[in-house]
């Protein structure tokens, strides 16, 4: 994953990626589900144990038929497996729902445990009918090849134009006993808060509850993937599920308390890495964008502003172009329906090169503009607004909106229609 970053306090970076916590196995092959050969196409996940399970999925009206099996599966807070494919979303088949509950009875046949313990997963092109005859003769030779290492496989497996792996881990104390948090993802066009095309599927060994877990991923949750935007389409198949083996041996988290604060503040890192790097590999993208909003009247009038400003489509424009046009900014806010004191508001455009102020009091100061350009040419730029109306504060991540996101957006079915299909 390019320019890891975590910020939890006491953390230590590890390898190992989905694998990293205790009890997981993981592997990512070719299935045949798509033509290219060179492309892994189906990625599976076991645990030793039965783990604590929760998930959180896309609000599209329009869902993939692994949502409503996944959330089957996951109302008793349980699951022990994944199987996900991609190039093939399953999404607006008549048989959608049928053939997503077999693949989890073939997953958990080679796996050997029950169909109701496997989290089942699709990304891809919505309207395919999906042939399950490359995942049956997968399956077996898939589990087979589960390793204790293997989350670099099953994290290849999952992507579609994605143009790199996203596997992050880490270690961290809780409540004494040393726990890891490994995370895998993919997501980089079809991307808008609300969850969007993002699947994202994170392991760990602390002992939790299911309710406990449900919990903190229903709160991390509005701070990390509904903070991130590539697009503005909020794709049909979005899902984030967590998986908790237990086998850390720390005292069970059953109650809120510090032991649930540290637990919750450790998953959102682990989500605004993965987001960040969501955002970084938006189709056709050049530049990482984060707005970072604070002394909003509360958290919620932040959130809806940084969100509106990394969804506008001038700002993004202005960002691929390296122009300051902090008017942008501004009209993103304004429109956002957030109550501020555009008076007051204060922009900056901030980066590895440097920072600068181009408004203050809600109107233009004079700046360098070659300077400003400077600062708008580096890899990650933060668009930092200041409000002066409160204490509330948030982050949202996007990129910026280039020439190669419409190549790639109005080639993708084509394209991905010949590497499932071929030149019929």
């Amino acid at each position: 994953m390019s320019k890891f970053q975590l910020s939890l306090r006491h953390s230590r970076v590890i390898p190992g990626g989905i694998t990293a916590p205790l009890g997981f196995q993981a592997a990512g092959i070719h299935s045949g589900m798509r033509r290219n050969k060179t492309k892994r196409d189906l990625a599976m996940l076991r645990c030793d144990v039965r783990c604590a399970a929760a998930g959180a999925y896309t609000q599209n009206l329009v869902k993939g038929a692994s949502i409503a099996v996944t959330r089957r599966h996951l109302a008793d807070g349980y699951a022990q497996g994944l199987i996900c494919n991609s190039g093939n979303a399953n999404t607006c088949n008549a048989d959608g729902e049928q053939k997503a509950e077999e693949m989890c009875r073939i997953a958990a046949e080679a796996m050997h445990i029950a169909p109701e313990d496997v989290i089942v997963a699709s990304t891809g092109v919505i309207g395919q009918v999906l042939n399950l005859d490359p995942i049956r003769k997968a399956a077996p030779v898939l589990a087979a090849q589960l390793r204790y290492d293997g989350g670099s496989d099953a994290a290849d497996a999952i992507l579609t134009t994605d143009r790199y792996r996203k596997e992050i881990a880490f270690e961290c104390d809780l409540c004494g006993a040393k726990v890891r948090f490994g995370a895998m993802a993919k997501g980089s066009g079809m991307v808008h808060p609300n969850m969007a095309t993002i699947l994202c599927f994170i392991t760990t060994d602390v002992a939790i509850s299911p309710e406990l877990l449900r919990k903190a991923l229903a709160k991390v949750v509005p701070e990390t993937f509904n903070m991130v935007s590539v697009d503005g389409d909020t794709s049909t198949n979005d899902t984030a599920a967590v998986m908790a083996s237990g086998l850390a041996g720390n005292p069970l988290i059953d109650s809120e308390g510090a032991a649930f604060d540290r637990f919750t503040e450790a998953l959102k890192a682990i989500c605004v890495t993965v987001c960040r790097e969501l955002a970084r590999d938006g189709e056709g993208s050049t530049r990482l964008l984060t707005c970072s909003v604070h002394g909003a009247a509360d958290d919620e009038t932040a959130r809806v502003m940084a969100k509106s400003v990394i969804c506008s489509s001038l700002v993004k424009a202005a960002m691929f172009g390296s122009d300051a046009n902090w008017g942008r900014v501004l009209c993103a806010i304004g429109y956002s329906g957030a109550k501020c004191d555009m008076a007051q508001v204060e922009v900056a455009f901030v980066s590895e090169r440097g920072r600068i102020i181009v408004c203050r009091n809600g109107a233009g100061v004079p700046f360098d503009e070659a300077r400003a350009k400077e600062i708008l040419l580096a890899d990650e730029i933060m668009i930092d607004v200041t409000c002066g109306s409160g204490d509330g504060r948030a982050k949202a991540y996007g990129c910026d909106l280039t020439y190669d996101y419409v190549r790639i957006s109005g080639d993708y079915r084509a394209e991905q229609l010949k590497d499932i299909l071929g030149n019929r």
